[in-house]
């Protein structure tokens, strides 16, 4: 593993947790902020997360959470206002990076 690979490990599970941002309508704006999951929510419906890819790539990786799309994924948020996301993202493409988000923490899948 590069050292950047793993100070971006430490730094995930360790720095500033990430928070959630939420936006009204039902795409993501074009620029993701570096740390922080943006939540797209049209007329109350919850539609997908965004956030750009912790494993320091830049990606943008968009995760469905409206309940018809397939795959789709689940969103809690703690009283400090740290999201988590069921089940763990696994990108099949690019970095294939995959990790689990735990109460605003990037935790790796080895």
């Amino acid at each position: 593993m590069k050292i950047t690979g793993w100070f971006l490990r430490l730094w995930g599970k360790y720095g500033p947790a990430r928070r959630l941002q939420i936006i009204e309508g039902d795409t993501l704006p074009s620029e993701l902020p570096a740390r922080d999951l943006v939540l797209t929510r049209d007329d109350g419906d919850d539609w997908s997360v965004g956030l750009r890819c912790p494993c320091g790539c830049g990606d943008r990786v968009e995760i469905m959470i409206l309940r018809e799309a397939r795959p789709r994924w689940d969103i809690s948020v703690n009283k400090a206002g740290k999201p988590s996301l069921h089940p763990s993202v696994w990108r099949k493409s690019g970095c294939k990076s995959h990790f689990w988000v735990r109460e605003g923490r990037i935790l790796w899948c080895e």
